[in-house]
């Protein structure tokens, strides 16, 4: 059914995998699919804050997100499934639309919070992501 299906996650919150991931492992083993999971860096460079930042934080936020992705990926990761990690930097919502293009993903299995005033229906990047991907998109309320 699926070829290559996108996981994206935050690492620092659970929320953003812990009922998402097992949803995309489960549809990856029924396809026999690849997963890719990936994390996004919001680029530090482009708001006033980031004039601020010393210059090599960014590219250390980009290596520590690396470290904390493959140390994710080698605790929850199934055997049985071929799982690649990805690290992206810029709008979370883009760079996940973008990734899903350039791997060739035909399901993207995203998160999104429970629905708040302020969010209508879908957490701002899942209804983002839902609006503008040209793929599959399954999304698992938290």
């Amino acid at each position: 059914m699926y070829q290559r299906i996108l996981l994206p996650i935050d690492l620092a919150q659970d929320s953003s995998w812990t009922k998402a991931a097992p949803v995309a492992v489960a549809l990856a083993e029924s396809s026999s699919a690849e997963l890719h999971v990936m994390t996004v860096i919001p680029d530090m460079g482009m708001s006033i804050v980031g004039s601020y930042m010393p210059k090599e934080a960014e590219a250390q936020a980009i290596e520590d997100a690396k470290v904390r992705l493959k140390a994710f990926l080698d605790e929850n990761a199934p055997d049985n499934l071929v799982v690649k990690g990805h690290v992206a930097k810029g709008t979370v919502y883009q760079e996940i639309i973008k990734a899903a293009e350039a791997l060739g993903c035909d399901l993207i299995v995203i998160a999104s919070h429970r629905p708040e005033l302020q969010d209508y229906l879908l957490g701002p990047n899942a209804a983002r992501v839902v609006r503008h991907a040209t793929q599959s998109v399954h999304v698992v309320r938290n």
